[in-house]
């Protein structure tokens, strides 16, 4: 059986960095699904958290309806994320209504319809022969597990919004970050994160500061260049960052760094999902995420990173979302470049394909940060 992984394709987009939103672009998936039985959509698949739900699926419908043509002999496995993890949200929220239920397991495999209203409709658009959904993840292969990768944000050392959010929830669960072990204590301490922020992305657009431009903004005045004014700025900047994160440890609200350079991020978010591996007894699989928008291992990478203290070998699937601030100006260049995948086979290892590596960034860039 080949499978294909795809991960981050945030439909829906207030910025316009989903690159699928385009027929030109789908087009590249589309071709590359005739080959295989598979597709895992591997979390953050509609953007739920720009505002209101029913704007990410009418954005997100043609996609859906033409993977399922596409998919017409095959099987599509639909995997929450965190922003969609709204999708998955009734049926958490029910299965413990008449009863303590038992303790959630690292596959669950549900019908679209058991799982929430949402995915029974996306499951309707697909209207491909088999439609699961798998949560937190599912296994490929006996060896191969597949998740999205949110619950790294618990262990990761980059001050994000998401990360501090949970922060404050381990110490109001009294679950510490370094005693989690399993599903359900990852989902006691994100998804109280999660919900409020949906709950506000239901009413009306969010602002920037939840969004995620405020993020990349701060990314780009502290690892950008610049003269004149904006230099002057990018150094009080880069003055001030390490004493806030320094506060904010003080606080109990970390381990946390200040550094944020590409090199930093990929190592921080391979050490973090490494650590939920191994809480969550993955050793000795590959296993596959995305959530970091970053690819890998890619041909330039040490591949020491990535194999998870010797534990697991971790395999990034990547995002379809194109951000102007993290991409260089030649296509396929910055391994944040858009349209990565990952394809399964039947024995050999998990293999990174990049699908738009020589697209351009006049085909990719909508008014994206």
């Amino acid at each position: 059986m080949r499978t294909l992984v795809i991960s981050d394709l945030h439909l829906g987009s207030a910025f316009g960095a989903d690159v699928l939103r385009s027929p030109a672009v789908r087009a590249r998936l589309l071709d590359e699904l005739a080959a295989v039985d598979r597709l895992v959509l591997l979390g953050d698949v509609v953007e739920l958290r720009h505002g209101p739900p029913r704007d990410a699926m009418a954005i997100a419908e043609p996609f859906f309806r033409e993977v399922g043509e596409a998919m017409a002999g095959g099987t599509v496995v639909l995997v929450p994320g965190n922003h969609d993890h709204a999708l998955i949200e009734p049926w958490l929220a029910a299965r413990g209504e008449l009863g303590a239920p038992a303790s959630l397991a690292v596959e669950q495999l549900l019908e679209p319809g058991e799982a929430s209203a949402a995915y029974a409709r996306i499951a309707r658009w697909l209207a491909a022969p088999e439609v699961t959904v798998a949560y937190p993840g599912l296994h490929l292969r006996e060896d191969v597990y597949a998740t999205h990768g949110h619950y790294l944000d618990v262990h990761l050392t980059v001050p994000t919004l998401e990360r501090l959010g949970m922060s404050v929830m381990t110490r109001v669960n009294g679950r510490p970050a370094a005693t989690l072990a399993g599903v359900d204590d990852y989902e006691a301490t994100a998804a109280p994160v999660y919900a409020w922020r949906d709950s506000v992305a239901r009413v009306a657009p969010t602002s920037p500061v939840l969004n995620g431009a405020a993020t990349a903004n701060a990314w780009r005045t502290l690892a950008g260049g610049g003269n004149g004014v904006e230099r002057i700025r990018r150094q009080a900047a880069r003055a001030a960052f390490p004493l806030a994160v320094a506060a904010l440890n003080r606080a109990g609200l970390g381990p946390l760094s200040p550094a944020l350079g590409g090199d930093d991020l990929r190592v921080a978010g391979l050490n973090a999902m490494a650590e939920v591996a191994r809480r969550l007894s993955l050793a000795g699989r590959h296993v596959v995420f995305g959530h970091t928008h970053r690819p890998g291992p890619l041909p330039d990478d040490a591949l020491i990173e990535w194999l998870g203290g010797g534990d697991v070998s971790l395999v990034n699937a990547g995002s379809w979302c194109y951000s102007a601030v993290f991409l260089t100006t030649r296509p396929g260049e910055s391994p944040y470049w858009p349209g990565s995948a990952v394809l399964i086979e039947d024995e050999a290892a998990p293999v990174v394909r990049r699908l738009l590596q020589d697209v351009g960034h006049e085909q990719l860039d909508r008014g994206a940060p």
